[in-house]
């Protein structure tokens, strides 16, 4: 399943699959309901603050953003709230405004029949389940060596592990990832191209990660660049 808070590893994906999913949803509802979710869309995007997990903006400045009187604004975050879509972390008093969180995972469920619709990568992407056969084998000249022994650092030994695993998936995918740097529990990796990267970090980052982690238990993420 998709992270619920987005901080740390793919964070940014999370954001825009997250809107995908909202914008997805309100096109299979009733005019209502397009209207309340495309509100609350324009809401995250102006004034989320995605870090903190937290919406504190006041009626009156809502109003304006979404063109409506004050009252429209309160019944509208009340319908939110019943959806389970929003909650509130502290209620406002005089001078100070309510905060509200993003009932993520929530959104998720309830957006759940329509994850198939934006296409089956989407989907899989977001149920956490990616099949092997799904992962497209690049065409390799000649043979790849297995890595050497002799480098006992944390990447190095996690390509070994890799080759061991799956010579021609290693030939494929991981021989061309270079070590850039390591920064705390983040190990980042070079790929020679942005779809390689991209494609090592959608298909094949879950089975990375573990290699790394059992390596070194203090990798908490691994980062593939271009």
């Amino acid at each position: 399943m998709l992270a619920t808070k987005a901080v740390g590893r793919n964070a940014s994906a999370l954001k825009y699959d997250l809107l995908t999913v909202m914008g997805a949803f309100a096109l299979a509802q009733e005019k209502g309901r397009q209207v309340l979710v495309l509100r609350l869309m324009t809401l995250i995007t102006a004034r989320y603050n995605w870090a903190r997990d937290e919406l504190a903006v006041g009626q009156r400045e809502i109003a304006r953003l979404w063109m409506v009187d004050e009252r429209t604004v309160k019944r509208e975050m009340a319908k939110l709230r019943a959806m389970g879509w929003l909650r509130v972390k502290r209620q406002g008093a005089r001078g100070r405004v309510s905060e509200y969180s993003l009932a993520i995972e929530r959104i998720l469920e309830d957006s759940r029949d329509r994850w198939g619709d934006v296409g089956p990568d989407f989907e899989q992407r977001l149920s956490g389940s990616e099949p092997d056969e799904k992962i497209v084998p690049l065409p390799i000249k000649g043979k790849i060596p297995a890595p050497d022994l002799a480098d006992v650092s944390d990447w190095g030994l996690a390509r070994a592990i890799l080759h061991e695993e799956d010579p021609a998936l290693y030939a494929a995918w991981f021989a061309a990832l270079e070590r850039r740097e390591r920064a705390g529990g983040r190990l980042v990796l070079g790929a020679p191209t942005r779809f390689h990267a991209s494609y090592v970090a959608g298909h094949l980052g879950a089975r990375l990660l573990s290699v790394c982690r059992g390596v070194d238990a203090g990798i908490d993420e691994v980062q593939v660049i271009a």
